[in-house]
Formats: structure tokens, sequence, C-alpha cells
């Protein structure tokens, strides 16, 4: 069981890390299913993934219950938005469309809904 779970980490930390670069392809929830499957998994990448300098601070936070930077919760979803709303505007089938506003709109409520992290360290 340990094998699969390190597998599918892997693949979800890949895909995590391409959605750093490609715009419609989610970040933080691939990175949450990493860490949820190294912690089962292995122990070094989890601990690796906690401590990165890049994403660590972020995972943390979140596992520890502490929510979300207000910064962090802006950014995603003005990025997010400016990405889907102009997929939205170039792609012709009406379904896809529908489909991604909500997406969107799923991911805008579960943002707003975490709790935002109030004392952010170096703030």
């Amino acid at each position: 069981m340990k094998i699969l779970l390190n597998i599918a980490g892997c693949i979800a930390l890949l895909l995590g890390l391409l959605g750093i670069f490609l715009p419609l392809l989610p970040t933080t929830p691939f990175l949450l299913l990493a860490s949820a499957c190294f912690m089962r998994g292995s122990k070094r990448m989890h601990d690796w993934m906690r401590n990165n300098s890049l994403f660590g601070r972020y995972l943390r936070d979140f596992e520890a219950n502490r929510g979300i930077p207000l910064r962090a919760k802006i950014v995603a979803l003005l990025l997010m938005w400016s990405s889907l709303l102009f997929s939205i505007w170039t792609v012709h089938p009406v379904p896809l469309k529908i489909m991604l506003a909500a997406i969107g709109v799923g991911v805008s409520i579960y943002l707003v809904r975490t709790k935002t992290l109030t004392n952010e360290p170096g703030a």
C-alpha cells in the first residue's frame, strides 16, 4: 500500500508543480494530495514537502488548520479567474463553458470559506 501511496504522491506532486506554470491546472489541491499521500507513504518525502522553501509553509499552516494567508487567497482568485475567463471566452462548446465556470465557483467558495491566516510570519 505504501508503494501505491508514494506513486500517487509523486504524480500529484508533479501535477502540482506543473500547475505553477499551466494556468488551468490547479497547484494547491495536487500539493495537498501529494502531502497526504506522503504522510502515509513516506515520512522522508512528507518532511521534504513540509520544509520546502516554496510551498512548505502553506502546507504546514494548512495541515495545522491555521488557514491560508489573505494574500495567497487574493492571488489565487485573481490568477484563477483571469485564466478561467480567458478560457471561457475562447472555448466554443457551451457545456465546457459551464463546467469551467462551475469549477471556478467551487474553488472560489472553498477559498473564501477556508480560514484566513491572520498572523503571517514576517508580515
